[in-house]
């Protein structure tokens, strides 16, 4: 006859489960971890950011297709399969939106894409295999549509994930590892020690937290990793301030009065004894950091001072395009939009998951 573990972790595993919200989210969250990390495989426009400009199909709706002139470039590109995988193609082909094309001869005649029932251009290009110039036509479906430069927006939302989804972990991570510090100090040190980490932590929370990233973004300069770096030192005031309290109510522990009897070192007490008893509350807090940084990132990158040009990001793609809210076209901030609230919101509900199956009082 089986056993059946009751150990916390188990029971709170199973509380876990039971929960349908957070299961969702837990895997909806995964999801769009995979698809951050794969952005490019999946992504029909593999070119690097995504930036393939298309400026006579701007601004088309979700579904539009039209026939792409494509000629291959004489330079050639030195990437590995691993760099094209993680970071884009450096494409350099040439492609043209074409509404018209025919072959006569040696020659490939074909009329450049315009909208608004106006007609393009026409020109021909040279088939000549002799000077590598393979010209090709293929009909290409724009799923979400394309933003108001003619690029691919479903393969920009796409590459655009892994900068909201990575800003989590890197913020995170350094909140982490400052605020357990600071609060670890504070909490079971106590006195003087207590009293100026507190000062320190009182004067951080003053300051708005935007008005801080801001400042520590134009300080590091703008950048990719200049943002991760910046929200990251920003949110550690929160993970500090629940360690300190963890700590503070449970040092005097019989198991911790134990540790120090045997002559434990206080760095071994703190690390080896009371973190891991007090980990469920910080568990939770991350997770509500994890929706404040990309919060924070998005309106950042909306300001103009978060992820710069080319390089997608889901609150610069609304920042391009609120405008067109009252022009016809909200889906164009609409989309990203829904993207934001939805990543957000996983991570709220798990983080509520979490808190319920993590209280041993219930």
């Amino acid at each position: 006859m089986s056993t059946k573990s009751h150990s916390l972790k188990q029971l709170a595993l199973q509380k876990f489960k039971k929960n349908f919200w957070g299961v969702f989210s837990l895997y909806f969250i995964i999801a769009v971890g995979l698809v951050s990390i794969f952005a490019y495989v999946l992504a029909p426009d593999n070119s690097r950011y995504a930036n393939q400009m298309h400026l006579s199909i701007h601004s088309k709706k979700p579904g539009f297709k039209v026939d792409i002139l494509t000629i291959p470039s004489k330079l050639k590109s030195n990437q590995n399969w691993l760099d094209r995988i993680f970071f884009g193609i450096e494409n350099y082909d040439t492609e043209i939106p074409v509404s018209e094309f025919k072959t006569e001869g040696d020659f490939l005649k074909y009329t450049e894409y315009a909208s608004d029932g106006l007609k393009g251009e026409e020109k021909t290009i040279s088939l000549n295999r002799e000077n590598k110039l393979n010209p090709y036509v293929k009909n290409k479906s724009f799923v979400f549509g394309t933003d108001k430069y003619g690029r691919d927006l479903l393969s920009r939302i796409l590459v655009g994930a892994r900068i909201s989804f990575f800003i989590g972990f890197v913020a995170v991570f350094i909140s982490l590892i400052i605020g357990i510090f600071m609060g670890s100090i504070a909490g079971y040190f106590g006195g003087k020690v207590d009293a100026v980490i507190m000062w320190i932590i009182n004067v951080t929370w003053s300051i708005p937290t935007l008005l801080l990233v801001i400042a520590i973004t134009l300080a590091l300069g703008k950048g990719f990793w200049q943002v991760f770096i910046a929200v990251g030192l920003t949110m550690w005031v929160e993970v500090a301030r629940v360690v300190r309290g963890q700590i503070m109510s449970t040092k005097e522990m019989q198991y911790v009065t134990a540790a120090r009897a045997l002559g434990f070192s206080d760095f071994r007490i703190i690390s080896k004894h009371i973190l891991p008893n007090i980990m469920a509350p910080i568990i939770v807090i991350s997770a509500a950091n994890f929706a404040a940084a990309i919060l924070i990132e998005s309106g950042l990158s909306f300001l103009g001072i978060g992820a710069q040009p080319p390089m997608a990001s889901w609150g610069a793609m609304i920042k391009d395009h609120y405008n067109y809210i009252i022009l016809g076209k909200p889906y164009l901030a609409l989309i990203p939009g829904l993207c934001i609230m939805s990543l957000v919101m996983a991570f709220m509900l798990i983080g509520n998951a979490l808190r319920d199956a993590l209280d041993v009082k219930s």
